[in-house]
């Protein structure tokens, strides 16, 4: 998987502490990527892009669960996350224009959380995805999504 340009806000280096996968950072600090959902990695597993996310107790909901807004913020991040692993393209100005979930099971604190992405199909301006949030194996959402990508002006 390459690496984004060096203009791009992206963070994404290869991670000494997990081989095979690629830290998914923001480099402005302050915005949410980074101070909700952070430390994020990806990589590419053959027709999927996968982004991992490692849940603590502020991601907790009011039972002790994987709150369902962060599983929602999540996917909207794996969709971009996704497409860059699948693609190779820096997706930092796209958009997303709609995205799609269904809740299927309970998320856990403390266990180490999966979106795969499999890009469905791919126009001049647009990205179509899919895929399931997972731990263990065991599917907690579906989703899919689309992405607009920026005009070439």
């Amino acid at each position: 998987m390459k690496l984004p340009s060096e203009d791009s806000p992206f963070v994404c280096i290869r991670s000494a502490e997990h081989p095979g996968w690629m830290t998914w950072d923001v480099a402005d600090a302050s915005v949410f990527n980074s101070v909700v959902m952070a430390p994020l990695l990806v990589r590419r597993d053959g027709e999927k892009g996968i982004l991992r996310f490692f849940p603590d107790r502020r991601h907790a909901n009011l039972v002790d669960g994987l709150h369902g807004g962060v599983i929602a913020a999540l996917i909207d991040i794996a969709l971009f996350a996704g497409y860059f692993a699948l693609t190779g393209k820096d997706p930092s100005n796209a958009v997303t224009l709609d995205l799609t979930t269904q809740f299927v099971g309970a998320g856990t604190i403390g266990k180490p959380t999966d979106a795969e992405v499999e890009l469905v199909r791919e126009t001049g301006r647009f990205g179509f995805l899919r895929g399931l949030v997972v731990q263990d194996g065991t599917p907690i959402a579906s989703f899919s999504g689309t992405i607009r990508k920026p005009s070439r002006r």
